[in-house]
C-alpha cells in the first residue's frame, strides 16, 4: 500500500461552500482502511462540520495543508489559492469550456499543477463513481414542493438550508398533506432523477404509470417518472434505440407536449445534451393548454431543456416568476397568471453534511483504492486527469484552444 498524505482545502469560492470530501469520521475509517495514508485538515470557519469535529476525531487541523502530497477540495480552487507543483481534486467545471473556469485551467498549466476532477472518475463502462447528484434531487424535489406551496398559499415549508440535516427537513413533510389533487412530473431516471422521487415516496405521494398519468383523473396528488424513451421519439419513426439516442440526440424529436395539459408541477432532473429536443418552448407558454405552473429545474441548464430558465438561482432567493405573455422575469410569486422556476445552481450545500457524508463514502470505496494502488494511482485515476506538468493531457486536448491566449 503506498504511504501518502491527504489535506482536506478550506474551500475558497464565493458564495461559500459548506461540503467537504471527507467528513471527520469518514477521514478516521480512510485512514485504518488504508494503513499508509494520513489526512490533514485545513482550518475552516465555513465547513458543515467544524474544526473541533475533526479534532475530536483525532486529526491535526492547521492553517496550511500546503506540504501534503494531494490537496482535496469540493469546489473550483480560487486561482490565487492554487499551489505549483501539487495535485489537486476538485469539480473543476472546465471540460465544457466554461468561461468563468477558462483562466483557472490556465493557472493549472501555468503552475505545472497535477488536476484530477471528480467529474471524470468513471468505472470502466463510463458510469461516474462519485457525484452530488442524489442530493441535487433530494434539495430540488424538495424545494419545488416549497415553491409550489408558496405560489398557492397552502403551507410553508422551512426552507432545506435552515434545516440541520436530512433528517430534521423531513420533521416538514406532513405540511405537504394539504395539498391538491395535482400532478406531478420527474424527468430522468438517473442519480438526481432518483433523489427527487426518494423525496416525493417520503412525502407519501402516490406514484402513477405513464399512461394513468397522461389519461386518468386522480382525487389524491400523484406523480411519474418518466425515461428519455416517454418524452422523445426517433424523426424516422423507427423503433427507440436508448444507446442512440445519447450518441444521435439530434436525430429525436420531443413529445413533453403531450404532458403539458396535465402536468401542475414540473421536477426537472434529466441530463440534457444541447442537440437534443426541449422539453418544450416559450410559444407553448402561452397556449391555453399549457397548464405547468411551477417548475423546480434541478439540471438548471441555463436556456436548456427549460426554456424558461433563463437564469439561475441562489439558496436565499430559489425562485423567480416568468411571465408567459411578455417572456419577462418578475419576482418570485408576483402574478398568480406567471410561471415561478426554482433555478438554485447548488443544491446540494442546503443539506452539506448529508451530502458530505454520501460523497465521502463513495470516495472510500470507488476513488482512494485507485489512488492508493500499489505502484501508484491505476487508470481510474488517469482516466480523470486533466493534466500534468503544464500538458493537457492526450484525452482533454480538445481543451487546448479554450487555454490558448
Amino acid at each position: 500500500m503506498s504511504t501518502l498524505t491527504i489535506g482536506l482545502l478550506r474551500e475558497g469560492k464565493t458564495p461559500p461552500d459548506k461540503r467537504v470530501s471527507l467528513t471527520p469520521k469518514k477521514c478516521i475509517e480512510a485512514q485504518d482502511q488504508f494503513p499508509g495514508l494520513t489526512i490533514r485538515v485545513q482550518q475552516s470557519e465555513i465547513r458543515a462540520f467544524t474544526d473541533q469535529e475533526y479534532r475530536e476525531a483525532g486529526l491535526e487541523v492547521r492553517p496550511s495543508v500546503a506540504d501534503c502530497d494531494v490537496l482535496m477540495g469540493v469546489k473550483e480552487v480560487p486561482v490565487a489559492d492554487l499551489l505549483p507543483n501539487k495535485t489537486y481534486f476538485f469539480f473543476s467545471h472546465t471540460i465544457k469550456k466554461q468561461p468563468a473556469n477558462r483562466e483557472l485551467l490556465r493557472q493549472v498549466l501555468a503552475r505545472n499543477i497535477t488536476l484530477v476532477d471528480y467529474e471524470l472518475l468513471t468505472d470502466e463502462q463510463g458510469g461516474r463513481i462519485v457525484a452530488f447528484g442524489r442530493w441535487a434531487g433530494i434539495v430540488g424535489a424538495y424545494n419545488g414542493l416549497l415553491t409550489y406551496g408558496r405560489k398557492h398559499d397552502l403551507f410553508q415549508l422551512k426552507p432545506a438550508y435552515e434545516c440541520v440535516d436530512m433528517e430534521d427537513m423531513q420533521e416538514e413533510f406532513f405540511k405537504v398533506k394539504k395539498l391538491p389533487a395535482i400532478k406531478m412530473v420527474v424527468t430522468g431516471t438517473g442519480r438526481v432523477a432518483q433523489g427527487a422521487v426518494e423525496v416525493l415516496e417520503l412525502m407519501g405521494i402516490r406514484r402513477v404509470s405513464v399512461y394513468d398519468y397522461l389519461y386518468l383523473d386522480f382525487n389524491e396528488p400523484v406523480y411519474t417518472q418518466l425515461r428519455s424513451s416517454d418524452y422523445n421519439r426517433r424523426r424516422d419513426g423507427r423503433v427507440w434505440d436508448t444507446p442512440d439516442f445519447h450518441r444521435n440526440p439530434q436525430e429525436y424529436v420531443g413529445t413533453f407536449h403531450n404532458f403539458l395539459p396535465v402536468t401542475d408541477l414540473l421536477i426537472a432532473c434529466a441530463y440534457w445534451h444541447p442537440q437534443a429536443p426541449r422539453l418544450f418552448a416559450e410559444e407553448d407558454t402561452r397556449h391555453p393548454g399549457f397548464r405547468i405552473n411551477t417548475i423546480a429545474d434541478v439540471t438548471c441548464d441555463i436556456n436548456g431543456s427549460v426554456p424558461t430558465t433563463h437564469r439561475s438561482t441562489t439558496i436565499q432567493e430559489p425562485a423567480y416568476d416568468y411571465n408567459p405573455t411578455t417572456g419577462e422575469l418578475a419576482p418570485a410569486y408576483s402574478a398568480p397568471k406567471n410561471l415561478t422556476v426554482m433555478a438554485v445552481d447548488n443544491l446540494p450545500c442546503e443539506l452539506p453534511r448529508n451530502a458530505s457524508r454520501d460523497f465521502a463514502r463513495q470516495l472510500i470505496a470507488k476513488v482512494l483504492p485507485h489512488l492508493l494502488a500499489e505502484g501508484g494511482p491505476d487508470e481510474v485515476i488517469e482516466r480523470a486527469t486533466i493534466a500534468r506538468a503544464g500538458q493537457l493531457l492526450p484525452r482533454y486536448q480538445y481543451l487546448a484552444d479554450y487555454v490558448a491566449d
